[in-house]
């Protein structure tokens, strides 16, 4: 069973953010071989403003700087030097840093493309849309009066949002009904929780999933052990697939209140910036029960510092698959027209000083960030762990125990390609109250009109098929309507009750245990 919708991809970066600043230097002992490499640099720039002023003068087609420079010279230019490095234009820009505060000004929901129009994926619980009764599946027709047919979602998303406390209307077509519904919804704030609620799996055992890292992750993170009550947790699932990191200094607080104040959380040196070590603060306070983190092939940068950091110093198990391996410091300099460059300066280094950074080099951009397998280790960087573990660079962080989903077989594929379970369910709820009981279970009955609609709509399968898949149709139809009846956050904790990668990260809560004792002794034993 999937996780959840997540509504946002992003191509996986760490980012600390600098102030482009200006300095005068004395001449040093490498004065002649600076001058001879801004002479290089002078004649280079030189010859670049020549190039230009021939495109723009002589190219069949006019040529805006947005084109030539924003989206040719720039990025071709870093494509040269490494997979993270890039370049953001102002819209880019903007949006990068909504993503780190974040939060947003808005009517709060997901949407994607259907037929050359915009749906609703889902609204956020709590959020205005949600209040206003927009559904999954919905159909957004008008927004303030504007046709929305022939936008991309990106614009229609940027119609919706607004200043806080202005009103949008939003026109809504949808299934089973023959007229339009007109909602008019004020905006509002829009958190985007980088940290979702925390819940029990069973007594003692929390769970806890951190989607990624932004500036509230980590207060996020002490909130919800606040709301649970840490002294009552006996185990922690820390759930990190798919989280493909943010801001270091988020990662390195999240890692610290598990760790002992004083151990390292991770470091990173370059050519231009010596080392520098990130230390626990405030350590645990003596909350040492066991964690398992779950990790998989898109958990990246920030997540790959804390469940290194965690795997090092032997105070968690890490159950998954090898993560993505990427371990390049960008820095993010802000530059004039409301740009931004994110440069690698450097590179990362878990405790043990392990590189996370996996080799990028003969290969083209597409198969570094789509290979496969990233099941890679440098043979030559080899570590040990607290406890006396081997571990190895160069490869991202390899888990403790690997964990590897089983496969869709094909009518399942078929199923949630063609979004059959969406579908169906906005239509069973078109023209109904979007409410179910409490407990609700999917009946025969209901799978009897699945079956129909399945049919109904070509589908192809066999009832062989349909009678060998039941119960897994059964939890994909609750998934569905519990979105739509009791809310995205009730829909994803029933998911992650049944996830076998967590029931899996429960039954290996004993290893962790063990880890923490290996790691005591060793500590004992190095002080004698």
């Amino acid at each position: 069973m999937a996780r959840g919708r997540r509504s946002f991809f992003f191509v996986p970066l760490t980012i600390t953010m600098s102030a482009l600043l200006g300095g005068f230097f004395a001449p040093g002992p490498e004065e002649v071989s600076a001058a001879t490499t801004e002479d290089d640099l002078r004649e280079s720039q030189k010859l670049f403003t020549r190039v230009f002023a021939l495109v723009e003068d002589n190219y069949a087609d006019k040529v805006t700087p947005d084109k030539a420079i924003y989206k040719g010279a720039i990025p071709g230019m870093l494509r040269t030097l490494d997979p993270h490095s890039n370049f953001f234009d102002p819209k880019d820009y903007k949006q990068i840093r909504e993503d780190q505060r974040g939060r947003y000004y808005g009517v709060g929901m997901s949407v994607g493309p259907k037929n050359n129009n915009t749906m609703v994926i889902a609204p956020f619980t709590g959020s205005p849309a949600y209040k206003a009764g927009i559904r999954p599946g919905d159909m957004i027709m008008e927004v303030n009066d504007k046709k929305t047919d022939g936008l991309t979602t990106s614009e229609v998303a940027d119609l919706l949002k607004g200043p806080r406390g202005t009103k949008v209307q939003i026109s809504i077509a949808r299934e089973g009904l023959e007229k339009q519904i007109i909602f008019n919804i004020v905006r509002d704030e829009i958190p985007r929780k980088s940290v979702q609620d925390a819940f029990w799996l069973k007594p003692g055992i929390m769970y806890i999933d951190v989607e990624s890292f932004n500036e509230n992750t980590s207060r996020e993170v002490e909130e919800n052990f606040k709301r649970l009550g840490e002294k009552n947790v006996k185990g922690l699932i820390l759930d990190l697939r798919d989280n493909p990191g943010g801001l270091l200094t988020e990662g390195v607080n999240v890692a610290d209140r598990f760790l002992q104040r004083g151990q390292k959380v991770v470091s990173h040196r370059g050519r231009s910036s010596p080392e520098k070590r990130y230390m626990a603060q405030n350590g645990n306070h003596g909350f040492d029960y066991p964690i398992v983190v779950l990790v998989n092939r898109y958990s990246a940068s920030a997540a790959e510092i804390v469940s290194g950091a965690l795997q090092d110093h032997d105070r968690a198990w890490v159950l998954g698959d090898n993560t993505f391996g990427k371990g390049l410091v960008q820095t993010v300099y802000p530059l004039n027209e409301d740009t931004g460059l994110a440069l690698t300066t450097a590179k990362y280094y878990t405790p043990s000083d392990r590189l996370i950074q996996r080799d990028y080099s003969h290969k083209s951009f597409f198969d570094y960030y789509y290979a496969k397998n990233t099941d890679t280790k440098n043979l030559q960087d080899v570590k040990m762990t607290d406890a006396g573990r081997t571990v190895y660079g160069g490869g991202g962080i390899s888990p403790d125990e690997k964990f590897t989903p089983e496969k869709l077989n094909r009518f399942q594929v078929e199923l949630l390609r063609k979004s059959a379970f969406f579908n169906f369910t906005a239509k069973y709820f078109g023209d109904k109250e979007a409410k179910l009981p409490a407990n609700w279970e999917p009946d025969q009955n209901l799978l009897n009109d699945l079956h129909a609609y399945l049919l109904k709509n070509k589908f192809e399968f066999t009832e062989a098929e349909w009678a060998e898949n039941n119960a897994w149709l059964k939890q994909r139809v609750k998934y569905e309507f519990s979105i739509t009846a009791f809310g995205v956050d009730e829909a994803r904790k029933y998911a992650i009750e049944i996830d076998p990668q967590v029931l899996k990260g429960i039954e290996s809560l004993p290893k962790g245990k063990e880890l923490l004792e290996s790691a005591k002794k060793m500590i004992v034993q190095r002080l004698r």
